[in-house]
């Protein structure tokens, strides 16, 4: 009986977390402003009103609160007469010290507080958006008390922030030399990336599957958009495939469901790359997270031998 239950309001959930997804490019569309469109709002919609990821619920106020500052920050940032890798280098800084300063762990901030650089915002409209979509998230976490009891606090390992700053400023420094610097930011992979950082074990199998899932979401976000005029027929149809894709690789991954609204706020040229991107980047990061744990539980083990 409780299985039935829980896989109906499964699917109510999901019902629910389409429909806002779709709610916020409706939105777009009829206003005809991109910058409405936040692809990371859809990772949040599934990981807070589906999974309902502790990490992601356990403070509620923080799901509209911390978007929203990195979302300024990066903003204002944008503002700046710097070169791009300049402004995504100071953001991530500036993001990191912010997460630090309040406490937080949610991943999501990285992505809101980078897209103003990767759409190259200039209205106020994204800021008012990421503020009205976040609050709403944080309104449907306490409405249906998602959050109750959770453990409020949540131990952060700090040396993680240092080691995702260095792994990206050495990403950065490969695309601007093979001269493709808008392709120094790809947010859904930059929140995983903190997020397995973050986690005690990571393996070979896992990596593989995130590297996977999101490059094919990748590869199927713009096959859509370059084949559908419809950016609401393109939106539903990315979210059933990405429902069916996990399902068949076996894993929970919010971002996959950010990937395919990408192409809405990349410049088009950009687009066509994403999926080589993806690949290029999910190997790069993955891979050397992957050694940096390796290197943690073998140096672990020869403290415990000695």
């Amino acid at each position: 009986m409780d299985v039935a239950i829980s896989k109906k309001e499964t699917i109510i959930s999901y019902i629910i977390a389409f429909a806002f997804i779709l709610l916020m490019v409706t939105a777009s569309v009829m206003m005809n402003d991109r910058e409405i469109i936040l692809p990371e709002i859809a990772a949040m919609a599934i990981a807070m009103w589906v999974y309902r990821e502790a990490g992601w619920i356990r403070q509620p106020s923080k799901i509209f609160i911390a978007p929203s500052v990195t979302a300024a920050i990066g903003f204002a940032v944008n503002q700046l007469e710097m070169a791009y890798v300049g402004k995504v280098i100071l953001t991530l800084v500036l993001i990191m010290l912010f997460l630090r300063l309040v406490q937080s762990n949610l991943a999501p901030s990285i992505a809101t507080g980078l897209l103003p650089l990767v759409m190259n915002a200039t209205e106020w409209t994204f800021i008012l958006s990421v503020f009205v979509f976040t609050f709403m998230l944080m309104l449907g976490v306490l409405a249906f008390g998602f959050h109750m009891g959770l453990e409020k606090k949540v131990e952060i390992q700090y040396k993680y922030m240092i080691v995702f700053l260095v792994l990206n400023v050495v990403w950065i420094g490969l695309v601007w030399v093979a001269g493709y610097p808008q392709l120094a930011v790809i947010p859904p992979i930059l929140v995983v990336v903190y997020e397995v950082l973050q986690k005690p074990m990571y393996n070979g199998k896992m990596a593989f599957k995130q590297g996977l899932v999101l490059t094919i979401s990748a590869t199927v976000g713009s096959l859509l958009y370059f084949s559908i005029d419809s950016w609401i027929l393109v939106t539903l149809l990315a979210m059933v495939l990405m429902l069916v894709l996990l399902r068949i690789v076996g894993i929970r991954m919010p971002a996959v469901f950010a990937f395919p609204l990408l192409p809405f706020v990349f410049p088009e040229e950009i687009v066509a790359r994403l999926p080589i991107g993806a690949l290029v980047a999910s190997v790069f990061f993955f891979g050397l997270v992957l050694a940096v744990k390796k290197y943690e539980l073998k140096r672990k083990g020869n403290v415990i031998q000695t």
